[in-house]
């Protein structure tokens, strides 16, 4: 039986994007364990995951946590456990993983795989934190036998890392297209528009994201404060440490009553299909599920043009605007809410395009890849 452990930053990675992949590798007899802060804390992750352990770690490349004391953890318990795979997702976690495991995975006791959701390294980025996630990538390299990326930019700058044989595209982290694909019943979305207060002519835009810096909620609101429509709302699915200050921006900007603030969410499909479109703002992506999703319902979506977004909705999938442009961005919302025909074939062509997508499909790609670890040679690349 292969053990294979998932290590993450934090264990709400684990319920956002990788409860399928314990659970579908478990159903194929493999042990799956999660190391990751908190992670024997998490519910929901406790009922997938075989073990959970967990790792001082913070997504902050400063933090103390992570040096010695996230890496001493995580090198006792692979060698401890015996693991033949260990698959690490986010920046400081593999950067933190693949230092402490350098030796082990150098004497070929088991084989590190990183999937980089979004190198946090990119042409808009500050030089300095470029510099900063660039060196981390480049020191940590040589103890990756695959790096996984998720669009074209990335590819390449994973062939300079790790070269060509052991960067591995894969499109995205998957979305269940028949969980997100099946309409909710027309009387949900009735009692969800009920209980934000909107009659049946105030249309929402929707935008789902955690509230850090770089999903750009502050741009999305003053976009929003310039429409001319006074009875279009705004709605906010996430949470994160800027959530408060985005609340205090809504209130200056005089748009409390128009704006609202769910916090974290089940009922994701729903809100998307109320919306008239999703948007994504965004600085910096890897391939956004959000935008996924919102393909699965055929609803519209409104990104900013940067990696990772761009490939999701270009040649007539969705509208981008320039990062940080909230004119453009607010003409972005006004042509959804004056061209509904135009903005649903866009939403058609989302819905065409997202079964490349399918989280079964991104699964069947993650099998060959671990059998390709086990076997130790390069699996076939694909265009």
């Amino acid at each position: 039986m292969p053990k294979l452990l998932i290590v993450a930053t934090t264990a709400l990675f684990f319920v956002e994007f990788l409860l399928p992949y314990a659970a579908h590798f478990r159903r194929l007899g493999w042990r799956v364990d999660g190391a990751a802060a908190g992670a024997p804390d998490c519910e929901e992750a406790r009922a997938v995951f075989d073990q959970l352990f967990h790792v001082p770690m913070s997504r902050n490349p400063l933090d103390p946590r992570n040096l010695p004391m996230g890496m001493r953890a995580l090198r006792t318990l692979v060698e401890r456990e015996g693991y033949d795979i260990v698959h690490v997702h986010t920046p400081i976690a593999a950067f933190v993983t693949r230092m402490a495991l350098s030796t082990w995975q150098t004497k070929g006791q088991g084989r590190i795989i990183y999937t980089a959701h979004g190198f946090h390294f990119h042409p808009r980025g500050h030089p300095v934190k470029n510099a900063l996630f660039y060196t981390l990538e480049r020191l940590a390299s040589p103890f990756t036998d695959y790096l996984v990326v998720m669009n074209e930019t990335d590819r390449r700058a994973a062939e300079r890392l790790v070269g060509p044989s052991r960067t591995v595209y894969m499109p995205g982290i998957g979305v269940d297209l028949d969980f997100y694909g099946r309409p909710a019943p027309a009387e949900a979305v009735a009692q969800l528009r009920a209980s934000l207060g909107l009659g049946p002519e105030q249309p929402y835009f929707l935008m789902i994201a955690e509230f850090i810096p770089r999903k750009r909620h502050r741009d999305a609101l003053a976009a929003f404060s310039l429409l001319p429509s006074p009875k279009a709302h705004l709605v906010f699915a996430g949470q994160g440490p800027l959530l408060e200050e985005m609340k205090a921006l809504a209130a200056r900007l005089g748009l409390s009553k128009r704006v609202h603030f769910l916090g974290f969410r089940r009922d994701i499909p729903t809100l998307i299909q109320g919306a008239v479109a999703t948007l994504l703002p965004s600085e910096q992506e890897g391939l956004p599920r959000a935008i996924m999703e919102s393909f699965c319902l055929g609803v519209p979506a409104i990104g900013a043009d940067v990696r990772g977004i761009h490939e999701l909705l270009r040649d007539g999938a969705g509208l981008l605007h320039p990062v940080g442009d909230v004119r453009a961005l607010a003409r972005a919302m006004q042509f959804v809410l004056e061209h509904p025909e135009e903005t649903q074939r866009m939403g058609q062509v989302g819905r065409e395009r997202v079964r490349a997508y399918d989280l079964r499909n991104i699964l069947r790609l993650h099998e060959e890849l671990y059998q390709s670890a086990l076997r130790s040679r390069p699996i076939p690349q694909r265009t």
